[in-house]
């Protein structure tokens, strides 16, 4: 059963009438009922707060990266292990083909249900997770073969094995090694990106983000306990810390938006699935005409161009 927002509540009511008339084949109602269901649409999803917009990008139903490799992808194999320590679950990494195109996908994936979520480590990788993807991206490099990224985390595991492992160093040697990567690299958030856990696949040519989706450094529950020791304010550190996908291009700190379904990707997966696979193929035929030593220019301008300082 889908699951609904407080404020998807009418969006609810007026689809399960618009079932019912379908059962019973009452084509006048359903054509009326769908007519009121895009006005609803439109008037709640054309002016939510940024606090919806974060509740939107964690949605239970929202598509998460391998659904969105299943959609996209044909004659995929899924990479194992990073030839360190373990596989991590929550990486994924699919060398396949996303129509004519051979590529490289890896993507963080949280999981659904109790025993999947424990498997993913609630999206949560470890440092042998970053270890893979930076192996199967530096595979698909000898082979000249682009890469996609999707991001979707609440950030890296923070645990103790994490961090005996060394979980700041795989991140910080993914976004040397990802940054020197020379074959075209795409990335985009297509939920939750979460501080370092985000930025370690999000160093690439292109840097998008899906229209619900939210990039931050740390979580506004995390940012209310600390400024305001008080984690129930998330609300205003979600509205103070400009994290969704239209905040961050006003800032120019990501390249582009992706128009996923109005409605959201978890009420339109195919839909979201279409729109992200156009953005990647539109994207990657522009990278591949550039020369390599253009792109890879193109590709550092872009990554030192945030920030400013005086002396």
């Amino acid at each position: 059963m889908a699951t609904y927002l407080d404020f998807e509540q009418k969006i609810k009511f007026i689809q399960e009438d618009l079932i019912s008339a379908q059962v019973r084949h009452d084509q006048g109602a359903v054509d009326s009922l769908t007519k009121t269901l895009d006005k609803e649409v439109a008037k709640i999803y054309k002016n939510l707060s940024d606090f919806q917009k974060l509740q939107l990008a964690r949605h239970i139903d929202r598509p998460y990266a391998l659904d969105y490799i299943n959609l996209i992808m044909t004659n995929m194999y899924e990479i194992h292990g990073d030839r360190h320590f373990r596989d991590d679950a929550a990486i994924l990494c699919y060398l396949g083909y996303i129509d004519d195109q051979k590529v490289m996908v890896i993507g963080e994936q949280k999981g659904r249900g109790t025993k999947n979520k424990l498997k993913r480590n609630f999206g949560m990788p470890h440092p042998e997770g970053y270890r893979k993807a930076l192996r199967a991206a530096k595979l698909a490099e000898k082979f000249n073969v682009p890469v996609l990224m999707l991001v979707d985390t609440p950030g890296a595991y923070p645990g103790l094995g994490a961090e005996e492992r060394n979980q700041s160093e795989a991140i910080a040697r993914n976004l040397l090694e990802l940054a020197e990567l020379n074959t075209p690299t795409i990335s985009i958030v297509i939920g939750e990106g979460g501080s370092g856990g985000a930025l370690a696949i999000g160093v690439a040519d292109k840097f998008a983000m899906m229209r619900y989706s939210v990039f931050s450094v740390i979580s506004p529950e995390g940012c209310s306990a600390i400024l305001w020791n008080d984690p129930s304010k998330v609300e205003a550190a979600t509205n103070a810390m400009k994290i969704t996908s239209s905040d961050l291009k006003d800032l120019d700190l990501i390249d582009d938006v992706i128009d996923e379904p109005l409605i959201g990707a978890h009420r339109d997966k195919e839909g979201a699935a279409a729109v992200l696979k156009e953005y990647f193929l539109t994207e990657l035929k522009k990278l591949q005409a550039l020369p390599a030593e253009e792109r890879m220019e193109a590709r550092y301008t872009k990554l030192v161009k945030p920030g400013a300082f005086s002396e």
